[in-house]
């Protein structure tokens, strides 16, 4: 029996006919038509202009902060509970983290924690952070109308990191465009893949010709390379963005299987004592469900979550523990952080299980139906 995988790329059938085109035309290098292309598919998707195609989402959290204004000595808001990457580009720039706790109905950044930790961050530097990273984690939206509504209450500028959040809403608006700025993901393992790449969502055309102009290595338009600030090597290359125009074509429809995923785990585990599926919390929130996950109630269940992944992967089941909130992070120990222990405990508690859109019905049903026999078993 062939193992079930968390989440792998699903083609959508024109990926080859797209990139056999642009090799053709010997257009194999960063820009070309293709990447227009899949910047205007991914402006109508998301009902809105200037979205600038980029190599990997780090690079467009880098941007992002580098447009907000961040410099080395400044303090930046990063959510805790989420991948390296929402971090890691603060460091880049020399500025310094701030780490804020989740809450525990969206896994999100807690309005009430970021408050005080800007409040508290004024009080002990002398000024505010220059700008918030706000992750939509596993797709679930975050509360952007209070995030968004502190932020503009100290002038802070928001970054959403929605790399796993491409087809998310919050209040009837795509997730990515909410905040100053959004980034977007194509990895692998997302919900539509380049192979490698992401995309930065900007407020407005200005904006989006200077992030152009940055990922190209901040090239003037002169007839020799002349440079007046430092640039990156980020733009998308023209092959992945064949691939990404093919996949745009099926979007709507890999989003819809990863909700029909999640929604045969609910049945599955409805009357299970112990197992907790992650939910939208109400109707303002419509996530992706990129990933599936769950929390096992340990008064109940016997197995960690560690050792019911090890279970499963036994079973040819491939799960995986939730973020390691960065606070609990080698790397991270000594920034500053703000919150209780709702993102250690969620860690501690959770896993994701296989979402990918490729999956059938019948192996989402096994899955479940092999974690209902391991809390069984106890």
């Amino acid at each position: 029996m062939e193992t079930i995988k968390l989440s792998v790329p699903h083609l959508g059938g024109l990926e080859k006919t797209y990139v056999d085109e642009a090799v053709e035309s010997t257009w194999i290098v960063p820009l070309g038509p293709f990447v227009d292309r899949f910047e205007e598919r991914l402006e109508e998707y998301l009902d809105t202009p200037n979205v600038v195609a980029l190599s990997a989402g780090t690079a467009a959290i880098h941007l992002g902060l580098i447009m907000a204004g961040v410099t080395a000595g400044d303090e930046v808001i990063c959510q805790s509970m989420t991948f390296s990457a929402s971090c890691n580009p603060i460091v880049y720039l020399g500025a310094q983290p701030v780490l804020v706790d989740s809450e525990c109905d969206t896994w999100n950044i807690s309005p009430h924690y970021l408050e005080e930790a800007i409040l508290d961050r004024k009080k002990k530097t002398g000024r505010f952070p220059k700008a918030i990273v706000a992750v939509h984690l596993y797709g679930m939206p975050a509360k952007m109308q209070e995030i968004s509504a502190i932020a503009s209450k100290y002038g802070i500028r928001v970054i959403e990191d929605a790399a796993e959040a491409l087809g998310s809403k919050y209040m009837g608006k795509m997730c990515g465009t909410l905040g100053s700025y959004g980034a977007l993901s194509f990895n692998g393992n997302k919900i539509i893949t380049t192979s490698g790449g992401g995309a930065l969502i900007c407020p407005d055309e200005d904006a989006d010709r200077k992030v152009k102009f940055l990922s190209t290595q901040a090239r003037e338009n002169r007839p020799y390379y002349y440079h007046t600030t430092i640039g990156y090597n980020y733009r998308l290359s023209n092959v992945s963005a064949a691939i990404g125009c093919a996949q745009m074509e099926v979007l709507p429809d890999r989003v819809a299987r990863r909700k029909e995923i999640h929604h045969i785990y609910e049945k599955a585990f409805a009357n299970t004592a112990g197992i907790s599926l992650h939910t939208n919390p109400s109707a303002e929130f419509d996530s992706n469900f990129w990933l599936s996950t769950i929390l096992l109630d340990k008064s109940i269940v016997q197995r960690t979550p560690d050792e019911l992944r090890v279970f499963l992967l036994e079973r040819g089941i491939e799960t995986r523990l939730l973020w390691r909130p960065m606070h609990m992070q080698p790397v991270f120990y000594n920034a500053p952080y703000y919150g209780e222990n709702c993102s250690e405990s969620l860690f501690e508690n959770g896993l994701c299980l296989p979402s990918g859109s490729i999956l059938t019905d019948e192996e989402v049903r096994r899955v479940a139906e092999t974690i209902n026999e391991a809390v069984g078993a106890g």
